[in-house]
């Protein structure tokens, strides 16, 4: 083991199901963009089929956040479920999670549930962990295949 290393001693189950309360708060017709804000560094990374961002825990997140949302409840995005977190520390500081989660959806086509996955990394020292970068994958493949958005993004009923 690495010098300086210790066991982790962070709850991340607690972490990612109190941020999915907060992702499904934000979901409801009073969004607390604020309480998301919360779990992010300053400064962080997003990777996903698109490429590689770096954003900025500011005011231009806030309306990225709520423009998120706002798409989430466009394609009838009814509940985010936390289900399980695979934890990997890497040092006395930091940590990688591979977070499972189970979103329900309600169009008119009926309800279903789409499974997935998002790995995050994380600062795990100071008063709570945050997350400073993460990986997601082809959301918008996944959401055309179940019929929620058509082919160039746009919501369907």
């Amino acid at each position: 083991m690495p010098a300086g290393f210790r066991p982790m001693a962070v709850d991340l189950q607690s972490f990612f199901r109190d941020y999915a309360d907060a992702y499904n708060q934000a979901l409801g017709d009073a969004p607390d963009l604020d309480r998301i804000r919360r779990y992010f560094t300053d400064c962080f990374v997003a990777a996903g089929p698109d490429g590689v961002m770096c954003g900025h825990n500011d005011d231009s997140f806030a309306r990225t956040l709520q423009l998120g949302y706002g798409f989430y409840r466009a394609i009838h995005t009814r509940r985010m479920n936390f289900v399980r977190v695979v934890a990997t520390p890497i040092d006395a500081g930091h940590a990688m999670a591979r977070v499972f989660y189970r979103a329900d959806y309600t169009p008119e086509a009926g309800e279903f549930s789409i499974e997935f996955d998002v790995t995050y990394m994380l600062q795990v020292g100071g008063d709570r962990p945050r997350i400073f970068a993460f990986i997601a994958g082809d959301e918008m493949g996944l959401y055309r295949r179940h019929g929620l958005i058509d082919e160039a993004g746009d919501p369907l009923p």
